[in-house]
Formats: structure tokens, C-alpha cells, sequence
């Protein structure tokens, strides 16, 4: 049906929203409609290593989450442990 279109981001791959939760749904609305500028200032405070280090146990506790739930691979998880300095 047209309400189960998956749109493609800005990658190319495609964003599966069925799998997300309301709000999660709702903030990706938000950061698609952002101005690109916006919305990579709001990804570089996201992804500042004070930011990263401040919440350290919950990021390593989500990722396990995702691991479990066979949303990420142990190879993913090595990946982005490698990306934010984990």
C-alpha cells in the first residue's frame, strides 16, 4: 500500500521506518526536512567525544541491545566502536 513506501536517505540504502518507533519516526521526519547545514551542526554536537564519553554505558548498552535483537552484526559493532572512539 502507498503508507508502506520506504524512502531512500541520503545514502541511498533504505530507511525501514516500520522498525522504529514513534518518536524515532518523528525525529527522522525532522532531521529529513532539516537544511543540510542544520543538520550536520546537530550531528557534529551529537557526535562530539564529550558527548560520546559523557554517554559512553548507554551507547555500549544499545549496541549490545541491537546485537541481541540481530540488528547489527558483531562486525558493525566493531565498525562503529572504531568510528567514536569506543
Amino acid at each position: 500500500m502507498f503508507w508502506n513506501k520506504k524512502k531512500k536517505n541520503d545514502d541511498g540504502e533504505v530507511a525501514d521506518t516500520q522498525k522504529m518507533g514513534m518518536l524515532q519516526r518523528l525525529a527522522m521526519r525532522k532531521l529529513e526536512k532539516m537544511d543540510p547545514k542544520e543538520r550536520e551542526i546537530l550531528m557534529q554536537k551529537a557526535l562530539s567525544p564529550e558527548n560520546i564519553a559523557e554517554n559512553k554505558d548507554k551507547i555500549l548498552a544499545t549496541m549490545e541491545q541491537m546485537k541481541a535483537s540481530g540488528q547489527m552484526t558483531d562486525e558493525q559493532i566493531r565498525l562503529a566502536k572504531e568510528k567514536l572512539g569506543l
